[in-house]
């Protein structure tokens, strides 16, 4: 990690990443956090900046029961495309994404709320409304939360994280 400014970069390290069996038979809990603790009722937000080359770079939050229990929502190069998505983890992981296309080389805000058995995530870039992007269920205990990256193809990804705070939780699912 280092400062530039007021922004913190972040080097992953080749091969870094969170996954648990599902599909690839692998696990992998090898990718770089920050993290926090989350107390119920509040959310974190992390922006930073979408500039990603090679298959699988990622950035946004994670959050953390412990190895076998958590959430990485983000922005994430797949197949060619930027893509916003979530993996959720109970045992074994599970994946979800849309294409975002146009978000390349911009300013990503990722928002994690925290509500009693629940976690609901959104994202936007710039002005943009926000975009829900899962409702997951949460564990009962103790959470951590914070910025999160990953580069399991290469090395050399380096992500500019701009904001990091923990503001009130969403108090509703739909505006």
């Amino acid at each position: 990690m280092a400062r530039d400014q007021d922004d913190l970069l972040v080097t992953a390290a080749e091969g870094s990443d969170f996954w648990r069996t599902t599909s690839y038979g692998f696990v992998h809990d090898t990718g770089h956090a920050l993290l926090t603790d989350f107390p119920d009722g509040t959310a974190a937000e992390v922006t930073f900046i979408a500039d990603f080359s090679a298959q699988f770079d990622q950035a946004g939050l994670l959050i953390r029961a412990d190895e076998e229990q958590w959430v990485k929502a983000g922005v994430e190069l797949a197949d060619g495309v930027l893509q916003l998505g979530a993996v959720a983890t109970r045992g074994v992981s599970d994946w979800s994404v849309a294409p975002v296309p146009e978000w390349w080389g911009q300013s990503v805000v990722l928002r994690a709320s925290r509500t009693g058995d629940a976690l609901t995530v959104r994202a936007r870039s710039g002005d943009e409304p926000w975009r829900l992007v899962r409702v997951a269920p949460l564990p009962v205990g103790p959470l951590t939360v914070g910025l999160m990256c990953c580069a399991p193809t290469r090395d050399g990804l380096t992500v500019r994280f701009t904001d990091l705070r923990l503001v009130e939780a969403d108090l509703t699912l739909h505006p």
